[in-house]
């Protein structure tokens, strides 16, 4: 039985992108709809937030403790936490084309890889993109027709790159060369749709110390581990419908963290009296291990 709890106070309308920052034993979250990025320290269980003007997709630590690279809108921009001011970097697409970003996350090298969506998801639109922003800011679009890009993980290990596109139902493998940011050998890693035992849809992911793959499944009160091979290895039920995305934290990144959508679905006996949006902290039996920064 895996022993789950509630993190915080904070309801999010559409929380996302957990981050553990191990400098400061402290987890930062989002809530893209809410437009906040959220801080929360396990040592004082006390939460502190930042508001942001535009809807944040993503973000990711940088070089400079307190300072955060996000993508927010069309734009990717610096956050002093400490003041919340942002101070602009590098735009990925026009504001005209109606996307935003969405899900990002840094390869080994410091390259901020994220993906911009039609902000309706129920719209089916695959007007979205994949995005490298090197650490000099020059922006190379990896992927079009995308629609809705998710699960952006890195296994150096293996020499990967994963991602997912909700809407397709589908997590997605390159091979990938991280000194040059060269992708090859696109193939399906795992299909929501051709797996009995697959609840919901994929959405936010993260990696594992034994190189699996962590997949939240959203509309599907889930969380999925998947194996290197693609098979899943097992399926750990969360009290909540529509989990968005699992990160580990804590001191020895043993603790799994999972956001969450306030989307209003509630089923009393699987909820278990927790509100959708939460943040959940679930032991797993597993350690995580540390996600690099944007190097820029």
């Amino acid at each position: 039985m895996v022993e789950i709890q509630v993190v915080g106070d904070v309801v999010a309308a559409l929380g996302e992108c957990p981050v553990w920052v191990g400098a400061e034993q402290a987890l930062y979250w989002e809530d893209i709809d809410g437009k906040h990025i959220h801080r929360y320290d396990p040592a004082t269980d006390s939460t502190s937030s930042r508001s942001l003007e535009g809807r944040p997709g993503s973000f990711v630590t940088t070089q400079t403790p307190g300072r955060f690279l996000v993508g927010m809108e069309t734009n990717v921009v610096w956050l002093d936490w400490d003041s919340g001011r942002t101070e602009h970097l590098v735009s990925v697409e026009d504001a005209a084309s109606g996307n935003r970003l969405n899900d990002g996350r840094c390869d080994h090298r410091g390259r901020y890889i994220a993906g911009t969506m039609w902000p309706v998801a129920e719209a089916g639109t695959s007007s979205g993109a994949l995005y490298s922003i090197d650490p000099s800011g020059t922006v190379t679009t990896l992927e079009t027709e995308v629609g809705i890009p998710n699960g952006l993980v890195f296994d150096p290990e293996r020499s990967r790159m994963y991602w997912a596109d909700t809407f397709h139902a589908t997590i997605w493998v390159w091979d990938y060369d991280v000194d040059t940011g060269e992708r090859t050998n696109k193939r399906v890693f795992f299909d929501y749709g051709e797996h009995d035992r697959a609840h919901g849809l994929p959405d936010g992911g993260c990696l594992d110390a034994e190189g699996f793959y962590w997949s939240a499944s959203v509309h599907g009160w889930a969380v999925t581990r998947i194996a290197p091979d693609g098979s899943i290895d097992r399926i750990v039920d969360v009290p909540l419908a529509m989990p968005t995305m699992p990160a580990f934290g804590g001191a020895d990144l043993s603790t799994l963290y999972v956001t969450s959508i306030d989307g209003g679905m509630v089923d009393p006996k699987r909820s278990k009296g927790v509100t959708a949006g939460s943040l959940i902290a679930l032991d797993v039996g597993v350690a995580g291990v540390p996600e690099p920064g944007f190097a820029g």
